[in-house]
């Protein structure tokens, strides 16, 4: 059997693998470093980015310094109420942020498509699905992928998705932002309904005519003044206008307020059905419907997407349309 020594040095003792082996981590210190610099920029500040990569303020801070201090220049000049980059920082973000995204690609293109996703997913969705409708799929992707991670954030709409470090989001309503990627997933019917008490025994209106005169509740979020309705076979559409006695931009508050008898509402069909069905609620001209409510699933454009990631919006292409959907 041939084998192989470590040759000696120069000075006749065997050479080490200590020098390669800290060459190997200081560059992995390097890509660290450079994250948390492109990081911090795009969050904004030390503590944001700290809070983004899990990390305290002072260990950001540090590597800020270590990052510096190896290339020889200030990046980031900092006073007690701003910060902004250095002309040697702006090439270094550009760079570090171009480097960064082709070693991902390059660990993309080494691991496969078919790599276990890892890590952590900061996702938003809106308050009342994300309260309800969209935690049992996120319960079985969190099964299926045990060594993802999610933060799961409840709010209605994302302005800036570097700065506040979210992967995607689930976006109720047409998105407006032209720098993201839009996935339109379904559209949620939209109804009329009241409770029973509202109409004081008389019969349910089966014409949009028979409404304007009820008492009403608004969304705000979708109408306040006026409603207008669409029959579901001619087309026809119908508009007319209201006085709300709520107005409310909650969809959660909307159904209590009809359930109280409080005046008619417009909502999502998935939140008012079980109360159709078990009588609290009655559904009022039901051939005539708002327009749907489309659901979308956004995130920023970019060289590179992780698997959790993909693996995800595979997961909600499949199912929101079974649980939303027409």
């Amino acid at each position: 059997m041939i084998t192989s020594r470590p040759a000696p040095s120069k000075h006749g003792r065997t050479a080490s693998a200590t020098p390669r082996g800290a060459s190997l981590a200081a560059a992995g210190d390097r890509l660290q470093l450079m994250e948390t610099f492109v990081r911090i920029v795009e969050a904004g500040s030390l503590s944001a980015a700290a809070s983004q990569l899990n990390a305290t303020q002072p260990t950001v801070s540090r590597r800020l310094q270590t990052l510096e201090q190896s290339l020889g220049v200030r990046l980031l000049q900092r006073s007690t109420h701003a910060m902004r980059l250095t002309v040697d920082g702006e090439r270094c973000f550009s760079r570090a942020k171009e480097l960064l995204a082709s070693w991902a690609a390059f660990e993309a293109d080494l691991r496969g498509a078919q790599e276990e996703p890892e890590g952590r997913l900061r996702i938003a969705a809106p308050h009342a699905f994300g309260q309800e409708k969209f935690v049992g799929p996120l319960a079985d992707f969190l099964r299926r992928y045990p060594r993802v991670t999610v933060e799961w954030l409840l709010q209605d709409e994302v302005r800036d998705f570097i700065g506040a470090g979210i992967d995607c989001a689930i976006q109720a309503g047409e998105p407006t932002d032209p720098a993201v990627v839009a996935i339109r997933l379904s559209a949620i019917p939209r109804i009329v309904v009241a409770a029973p008490s509202v109409l004081e025994g008389a019969p349910p209106p089966e014409h949009p005519s028979g409404l304007a005169a009820l008492p009403w509740l608004a969304l705000r979020t979708y109408y306040r003044n006026e409603v207008r309705l669409t029959h579901d076979t001619t087309g026809e559409t119908v508009s007319f206008p209201i006085r709300p006695r709520i107005s409310t931009e909650n969809l959660y508050a909307l159904r209590s307020a009809a359930l109280l008898g409080l005046g008619v509402g417009i909502g999502s069909a998935w939140l008012l059905t079980d109360a159709i069905e078990n009588g609290e609620l009655i559904q009022l001209a039901p051939r005539w419907q708002a327009a749907p409510l489309p659901i979308y699933l956004t995130y920023p454009h970019a060289q590179f997407y992780p698997s959790r990631l993909v693996r995800f919006v595979e997961m909600m292409r499949e199912v929101v349309p079974t649980i939303v959907g027409r």
